[in-house]
């Protein structure tokens, strides 16, 4: 951290009820160029870091499993080449918003989890599973073996999403804003769909998109 606030920062981590490892001080103190390049370029912060270990990943039978024994709805978000962080981190905050699963994306082409995705996630990636898969199409295919009806989101669909009734397992597919969803991804669903936008702008960004849609679904639910 940089001067100024070591009394704050060591009553913190006082405080703090994660187990410390490494034998370094707790608080360290160094000058603003050496915390700079501590950090990627653009990083935000307030002259704080914190050293953490990475969290627990969970997969494709972690989200099955808490499905078996979560009441009500359970919706679950696949997002097929959205690599910006900053949408990723928002559907995120979304997903965590109207109660979905989790959300997957690819093993590859999708973004890390930087500090601009857990900006924009603004803490849902601590309450909603961020699920790497290798293969999309595979994905979809145990989804729907566990009994979830897969709707993928194209503006170009005949059916609006209202108009669909989708169950209690739900995987909503979404595709990146230039090229959609991929063919194969497409060829899984069980449905397309879309939302009810005029057609002198049909499009949304993909993260309006999923919290429209994500609304839509549980839209009329109780407590909703």
């Amino acid at each position: 951290m940089l001067a100024g606030q070591e009394d704050e920062a060591a009553a913190l981590a006082a405080r703090a009820a994660a187990e410390r490892r490494g034998e370094a001080e707790a608080v360290q103190v160094i000058d603003r160029a050496v915390f700079d390049r501590l950090l990627p370029e653009g990083a935000v912060h307030q002259g704080w870091a914190l050293e953490v270990e990475p969290l627990d990943s969970a997969d494709l039978e972690d989200v099955l499993r808490a499905a078996e024994v979560t009441p009500g709805r359970s919706i679950v978000i696949v997002l097929d080449q959205v690599s910006d962080p900053h949408n990723v981190g928002a559907i995120l905050r979304s997903a965590a918003a109207f109660g979905a699963s989790a959300v997957i994306v690819g093993e590859h082409g999708a973004p890390p989890a930087t500090g601009a995705l857990a900006k924009a996630a603004s803490g849902a990636l601590d309450a909603v599973p961020l699920v790497r898969a290798v293969n999309l199409a595979r994905t979809l295919d145990r989804l729907k073996e566990a009994g979830f009806w897969c709707c993928g989101l194209d503006e170009a669909a005949s059916a609006p999403l209202a108009g669909l009734d989708l169950g209690n397992r739900v995987v909503l597919v979404l595709g990146s804003e230039g090229g959609g969803l991929r063919r194969l991804l497409r060829e899984r669903c069980d449905y397309l769909a879309r939302l009810p936008t005029r057609p002198a702008l049909p499009s949304l960004n993909v993260s309006n998109a999923a919290a429209v849609a994500l609304y839509e679904l549980v839209r009329g639910e109780p407590g909703a």
